[in-house]
């Protein structure tokens, strides 16, 4: 417990030193923690005790946010498994696709944003597909360089006692590749957030998280602007604890396994 507490030491200091630092500059752009809390509170978690303390703003916006975040990162999260892993356990393929690889990652997902609001005219559309296109490459990568690198000698029994291919893929390859492709993974999960926002602040939606800032930011509520930027601070760690959680769990036999060597 005291270990936690000396980890847990640098927040307190940090929120108070905020707080004075702002409160002695009294600038109108930087308001004190204790105002954007407050304001916070006023915005989003001021509802009743059945829905969470969520008011109807927050429902409205952060609700289909996160489901936008989702279901673009689990389409991605799908694209990239399997294609990485066809790619790595094929050398032909990755030959073949490599180049094209190391051309789409090297493109600045938002610089897409533009060509996807011409492209696709629904904005789910284009959400989607920012995130998509954004976070598909670290998971994408990260399957093709653990299919690629599975031990040898491994392969080469399982043919000897009889394993069809797929029972291969099943039984060998995916757990094998299991703590890259997890670490794809939680590192996509993170970029979707990041992409969501920027994305929703440049396509004229009408609710979601980036809608708030950019309205926050046009009506100069500044506590309110600030109150979204820590807020998706706060989700983006409960985010990632979460997924280190679940990568833990279903990683379990790896742990084991490599004490046990």
């Amino acid at each position: 417990m005291s270990n936690l507490a000396v980890r847990l030491l640098p927040v307190p200091l940090f929120l108070a030193a905020w707080e004075a630092g702002c409160r002695m500059a009294e600038s109108t752009y930087f308001p004190p923690p204790s105002l954007i809390a407050a304001r916070a509170r006023e915005l989003w978690f001021s509802g009743p005790a059945t829905r969470l303390f969520l008011t109807d703003a927050a429902i409205e916006n952060f609700v289909p946010s996160l489901g936008r975040m989702f279901g673009g990162w689990l389409l991605a999260c799908f694209a990239g498994i399997v294609a990485g892993v066809a790619i790595g356990r094929s050398a032909t393929l990755s030959a073949y696709l490599d180049p094209l690889i190391q051309f789409g990652r090297a493109i600045p997902p938002p610089a897409l944003v533009p060509v996807f609001i011409v492209v696709f005219r629904d904005d789910l559309r284009m959400l989607l597909a920012t995130i998509v296109i954004g976070v598909v490459w670290p998971v994408l990568l990260n399957a093709v360089d653990g299919a690629r690198y599975v031990d040898r000698v491994q392969v080469d029994t399982a043919r000897v006692f009889g394993l069809t291919r797929t029972q291969r893929l099943v039984r060998l390859v995916l757990p094998a590749a299991a703590p890259k492709i997890f670490a794809g993974l939680r590192l996509s999960l993170s970029l979707a957030l990041v992409l969501l926002v920027v994305a929703e602040m440049t396509n004229g939606t009408i609710n979601g998280i980036g809608y708030e800032l950019v309205y926050m930011q046009q009506s100069f509520d500044m506590p309110g602007m600030w109150g979204i930027v820590a807020l998706l601070a706060v989700l983006g760690l409960v985010l990632n604890l979460s997924f280190l959680l679940l990568e833990r769990r279903t990683l379990s036999w790896h742990r084991l396994a490599r004490r046990a060597v």
